[in-house]
């Protein structure tokens, strides 16, 4: 049981939102998680799954191109906790590709059980491996925000993906069964105690916090972690709106579930993704003298994290460069030089 279940402060529900009018703009606005209650309560899925989990696994079935996915699998001692091993540097379970059907097929008999195997199919593509799917459910995504974005589905028995962060925003459609998902803003990176950048568990850092029995000994700035965490109770049916760089804890409850989401970014498709940026400093600043990294330090306030165009206010436009808003020549520009520098 998650610690948190029941104290933390619950995220905001807003019920009654129109399926076709959801506020996507003033989501993003207020950065901050917030419940769409019942916004996809008419999917097809959404009702199959109310019936029963064989009724919503044969609807997924109907869709099921036959392509394999990626699937893990834990001995129930595990308890639905993708993780590490004991050494931190396995981890605790298998991956292997299969049909869907496959993991399905095994899965059914299992429904229920207090002793059953852990099953998990991870975020996959549900244009690739189930088409058709999105013609009968699916949000109204017709935002121009919404140009690029990834829709994929989550798939499993009692299982929990552990606190990490996203680079992109998420829409997180809970279609079968129950979802708790406890957030934190990107702040609490320190009171979360990531894990090894690699492996990971499922490709993004973790925390190394058990939340449903913390070490407080271990991980005492867990506790600041805690007086700020939101947590969100998600039935079938309802969307979870969380802004990207949160941190989420997420728990599947029921003994079937089904999350569907949403990923989008609103920066332009030319942009690197950041990641790459925190490796190479990791390379070429963190283990620098402090004096330097300091300096560093002020030079990235301005060039980076401060006002996107100060830099290169005092300058005239033909002199601004890659001072000036990057767009895709300059960014192919860019990659250019350090991909040059890289390599030397």
């Amino acid at each position: 049981m998650n610690v948190l279940a029941g104290s933390a402060p619950a995220v905001r529900v807003v019920e009654g939102s129109d399926p076709n009018a959801i506020p996507f703009d003033q989501l993003l606005a207020d950065q901050a998680p917030v419940i769409l209650k019942g916004v996809a309560s008419g999917w097809p899925l959404v009702q199959a799954g109310l019936q029963s989990a064989d009724a919503a696994m044969d609807l997924l079935q109907r869709f099921d191109a036959g392509r394999p996915v990626v699937t893990f699998t834990g001995a129930p001692e595990i308890a639905g906790r993708f993780f590490y091993d004991e050494t931190v540097t396995g981890l605790n379970f298998r991956s292997r590709r299969e049909p869907l059907g496959a993991l399905l097929d095994a899965m059914r008999p299992q429904i229920g059980s207090a002793d059953a195997p852990s099953f998990y199919v991870g975020s996959t593509d549900l244009d690739e491996y189930l088409p058709g799917f999105r013609a009968e459910n699916d949000l109204r995504l017709d935002h121009p925000m919404f140009a690029r974005h990834l829709a994929s589905i989550w798939i499993g028995n009692r299982t929990t993906a552990t606190c990490h962060y996203d680079m992109s925003h998420n829409l997180a459609v809970c279609a079968v069964g129950r979802r708790r998902f406890t957030l934190f803003p990107p702040d609490q990176i320190a009171n979360l105690y990531p894990g090894p950048l690699e492996p990971t568990p499922g490709g993004q850092v973790v925390s190394m916090v058990d939340f449903a029995a913390p070490d407080f000994t271990r991980h005492p700035g867990f506790r600041e972690a805690m007086a700020v965490a939101q947590v969100a109770e998600l039935e079938a049916g309802d969307l979870l709106f969380y802004p990207a760089m949160w941190w989420h804890h997420v728990e599947a409850l029921a003994p079937f579930n089904v999350l569907v989401n949403y990923w989008w970014n609103t920066s332009p498709a030319w942009l690197d993704t950041p990641q790459l940026t925190l490796l190479h400093a990791l390379l070429s600043l963190r283990d620098r003298p402090a004096p330097e990294k300091a300096a560093w330090k002020a030079l990235f306030d301005y060039y980076v994290f401060g006002e996107a165009d100060r830099a290169a206010a005092h300058l005239p436009p033909a002199a601004r460069g890659a001072l000036d808003p990057i767009d895709a020549v300059q960014a192919r520009r860019l990659r250019a030089q350090l991909l040059h520098r890289l390599n030397r």
